[in-house]
C-alpha cells in the first residue's frame, strides 16, 4: 500500500493511493497514519479493504508529511562510504547516530526555509524506514519484521551550523523544514528489497546525487537492530538511512543553497519530493 496523509497543515487527513493512481480518503476508517495504525495487524486491515469503497479525492490536495505524530526522527550519518570521503571524514566502523528534531518535519512539497543566519544548506536524498513494531534489543535476522514501510526523506543540512559551531551535529540538522518526508509511506510487501533502491536528487535542473541504497555500508536490518540497543523504538518512529554522494559539501567548490532555488528528489517504488527554498519566517 501506498499510504498518505493530505490537506492543511496540522489538520492533515489519512489517505492512500490507489491502484489507478488516484487518492482515497481514509478518515472514515483510521484517525491517521500513525501509531497502533502502524502496528502489522492493522495494516492487515488496511490492506483488506477494497479502495474502490473508499471516497476519492480530487483536486491535487496538498501532502503532508506520510506519518504524523512521529515520535523519534533517528539518523544515520557517513552511511555510504562515497559520501563519507566527499565529507573529508573516516569511514565509520558503526553507526554514526543523532538526531533531526521532529519539529522539523514537514510534507514532501513544502517550502524549505533557509535559517536565519545560515552560510551552507545542504540537500541529502535519503530512505526513510518507519517502524510499525515496537523493537528494543531486536536481532538482526528479526529487525525487518519491524518495519511498516519506507519513504523518502530529504535531511536537509546547514553545514555552518552542524560542523562549525561546536558540539553535536543537531542544531544544523534540526531547523524548522528540515525535514521533508514523503509523498508515501509504502508498505514493506512492496518494496521486495530495501537495499536494491535507486535514487537521485537534482537542485534547479542540475542532477547532483545519483546512488543506490545497495551501497550502504550499514544496511536497514542492521540499522533497525543496532538502534534498538540503545534507545526502543515506537510504532510511527523514523529512521533516515543516510545519502549518497553528491551533496553540496562535496562539489569542487562547495555549493550550498540559497532562496528561490527547487530541489526535487525521489527513490524508485517511494515517489518523488518537490521543495522551493525561501528564507526562513520569524
Amino acid at each position: 500500500m501506498k499510504l498518505l496523509r493530505y490537506g492543511e497543515a496540522g489538520r492533515e487527513k489519512p489517505g492512500l493511493i490507489d491502484a489507478g493512481g488516484a487518492l482515497r480518503d481514509l478518515s472514515g476508517v483510521v484517525a491517521d497514519i500513525a501509531g497502533e495504525t502502524l502496528l502489522p495487524e492493522n495494516l492487515a486491515k488496511l490492506r483488506a479493504i477494497d479502495p474502490a469503497s473508499l471516497p476519492r479525492v480530487d483536486g491535487g490536495p496538498r501532502l503532508g508529511a506520510c506519518v504524523g505524530s512521529v515520535g523519534k526522527f533517528v539518523c544515520v550519518g557517513l552511511n555510504y562510504s562515497d559520501h563519507a570521503a566527499e565529507s573529508g571524514m573516516a569511514i565509520p566502523t558503526e553507526p554514526v547516530l543523532f538526531m533531526k528534531a521532529t519539529s522539523a518535519i514537514c510534507g514532501p512539497n513544502d517550502d524549505v526555509e533557509i535559517p536565519l543566519g545560515a552560510e551552507k544548506t545542504d540537500w541529502e536524498v535519503e530512505l526513510g524506514v518507519v517502524i510499525g513494531r515496537p523493537a528494543k534489543y531486536v536481532s538482526d535476522q528479526d529487525a525487518l519484521s519491524h518495519v511498516a514501510g519506507y519513504c523518502v526523506v530529504n535531511d536537509v543540512s546547514e553545514r555552518a551550523f552542524q560542523l562549525e559551531r561546536g558540539g553535536t551535529w543537531d542544531k544544523g540538522k534540526g531547523c524548522d523544514t528540515f525535514g521533508p518526508i514523503g509523498p508515501w509511506l509504502v508498505t514493506t510487501d512492496e518494496i521486495a528489497d530495501p537495499q536494491k533502491l535507486a535514487m537521485w536528487l537534482d537542485v534547479d535542473g542540475r542532477r547532483y546525487q545519483m546512488g543506490s541504497t545497495s551501497t550502504m555500508i550499514f544496511g536497514v536490518a542492521h540499522l533497525v537492530a543496532y538502534i534498538s540497543r540503545f534507545m526502543s523504538l515506537q510504532p510511527g518512529d523514523i529512521i533516515s538511512t543516510g545519502t549518497p554522494p553528491g551533496v553540496g559539501l562535496g562539489q569542487k567548490p562547495p555549493v550550498y543553497l540559497r532562496a528561490g532555488q527547487v530541489m526535487r528528489l525521489a527513490i524508485d517504488g517511494l515517489g518523488e519530493q518537490r521543495q522551493t527554498t525561501i528564507p526562513a519566517r520569524k
